[in-house]
């Protein structure tokens, strides 16, 4: 069987480049020039295809993004167990957000301006954030005795703040912490289970 390969369009090129200098150099480190010499085309076909860095950004962002959110609800929702949904959570949020680590800052940027309209723009009108079956859930379980009494907001704020925070950081980290990039996915990889062993370890009986 002859294989045929299939060349990439111009625009296909542009995104994956785009991709990999935004993670490099994020939203702002980045320019319209790197972008083009890592596509390997010249500025005046990339700003043929995209008027301007944040339109391109913004298509890299939503595809990411739709990677992300949907999951998120998945769990929030699904029939597993309090503590199989926190692992779900730490470790889907981790590994996408690891490939996207220009994600979080660009989110926060966003919905300092006008959360209501971007968070519509991500989840869609009729797909937004569903976490009440899981906030119902911590509450089921503290009137079990089987967890600790804690809030559900709370239980939540700490696992989206301890999953998220170190790519906020991450400069910092890496500078006061003296890693290398390879060093810091080290220990995000880790982080995929310290974080739910951590949370669930904090709130079992």
């Amino acid at each position: 069987m002859v294989k045929v390969k299939i060349e990439k369009t111009a625009e296909e090129k542009i995104l994956v480049a785009a991709k990999k200098v935004f993670v490099a150099k994020g939203m702002y480190g980045a320019r319209m020039q790197d972008i083009a010499d890592e596509a390997g085309i010249n500025k005046a076909l990339l700003h043929y295809y995209f008027r301007s860095k944040e339109k391109l950004f913004e298509v890299i962002f939503m595809e990411a993004a739709q990677k992300l959110f949907p999951k998120i609800n998945s769990i929030f929702e699904s029939d597993s167990s309090l503590f199989e949904k926190i692992e779900k959570f730490a470790e889907e949020y981790i590994t996408i957000i690891s490939e996207n680590p220009y994600l979080p800052l660009f989110v926060l940027n966003e919905v300092s301006q006008d959360p209501e309209i971007f968070i519509k723009k991500i989840w869609g009108k009729q797909n937004l954030p569903k976490p009440q079956k899981f906030l119902e859930q911590i509450e089921k379980e503290v009137r079990k005795g089987t967890i600790k009494k804690i809030s559900s907001l709370h239980l939540l704020l700490n696992l989206i703040s301890l999953s998220i925070f170190p790519f906020v950081a991450k400069s910092m980290i890496q500078f006061t912490m003296g890693l290398d990039e390879l060093q810091f996915r080290n220990v995000m990889e880790q982080r995929k289970k310290e974080v739910s062993k951590f949370i669930i370890d904090s709130i079992k009986r």
